[in-house]
């Protein structure tokens, strides 16, 4: 094969049902088009099974090590294992291909069953490439920072277990927008404007938008709506009371605030560089996967 990329990471959702039968086909279509592999060392994988011929086209590593070996990561899972992945490979700015085996798929694109047919044209160059900003957070405690995460999806503001309702300032480039009393906040590029953002009545954002939302987690007054701002904006939130205050980044990781404790949010450097199917339509995903009728002339 003549590929555009020599060196592919596999990423996978040990849960899956069936996925070690998923890995080993990725791993003998890869071997056999002669490319290098890098597996994820929680990928469930018995290499005893397979030639010995194998083992020097294949290396297991941890998967922080990907950005640095890999041209390319294929993610077999859904958007929650891509969105993990993310985070680790945004720095070295190497492209993702998500392999659907989870439930919703907006990210994961590649079809289970056609997995190998579709691979073999997207490694030749047929695809459809895609750049997606992502959030990039540091966590302030009297102006030194105690914390720093990257988010695909958003960072979100939450109360924690206690459930009472939490207070905070927004500023956007240093001005004072509002103070909020309510469940807390999400801060949502346009990848996550269909996850969590969506669900607290948020706006669909296409994805190639230079934008982020903010948007209230039932807030005591109604007059607080989601807004939307340029993604250059630098978002800050003040935590003005809360005794269980939480900030969680793509759901999947958190860190525990205080008071005026404060978020400092801004566009990360990099964007995240997707590769999609050469038929991969935005609003044809949105009308599958949120069931919008269908065309009728």
């Amino acid at each position: 094969m003549n590929s555009q990329f020599n060196n592919i990471g596999i990423v996978t959702r040990p849960q899956t049902p069936m996925i070690e039968s998923v890995v080993n086909e990725l791993i003998t279509f890869l071997i056999d088009e002669g490319l290098n592999i890098y597996i994820d060392a929680v990928a469930p994988l018995d290499f005893t099974s397979r030639p010995l011929s194998d083992q020097k086209y294949c290396h297991i590593i941890n998967k922080e090590k990907m950005g640095q070996l890999c041209d390319l990561v294929i993610v077999l899972g859904g958007d929650g294992t891509l969105l993990s992945v993310a985070r680790e490979l945004a720095p070295h700015r190497v492209p993702l291909i998500g392999v659907h085996q989870g439930h919703l798929g907006f990210l994961t694109q590649v079809p289970r069953a056609q997995m190998v047919q579709e691979l073999a044209g997207m490694l030749r160059g047929n695809y459809t490439p895609e750049e997606r900003i992502m959030l990039e957070t540091s966590v302030l405690c009297d102006n030194q920072e105690t914390a720093h995460s990257l988010a695909l999806n958003d960072v979100v503001l939450s109360r924690g277990g206690l459930g009472q309702m939490i207070e905070f300032e927004v500023f956007i480039n240093g001005e004072f927008v509002y103070t909020q009393r309510s469940d807390g906040l999400i801060v949502s590029t346009p990848t996550g404007s269909t996850a969590y953002a969506l669900a607290a009545g948020g706006p669909i954002l296409q994805p190639t938008l230079q934008a982020f939302s903010l948007v209230p987690i039932c807030p005591q007054s109604l007059s607080n709506r989601p807004i939307a701002v340029c993604d250059t904006s630098e978002i800050e939130i003040m935590i003005t009371k809360g005794n269980d205050v939480r900030v969680h980044f793509d759901g999947q990781a958190f860190y525990d605030l205080e008071t005026l404790d404060r978020l400092r949010i801004r566009r990360y450097r990099n964007a995240l560089r997707i590769l999609h199917p050469v038929d991969y339509q935005y609003f044809k995903t949105l009308r599958q996967k949120l069931h919008w009728g269908d065309q009728l002339v």
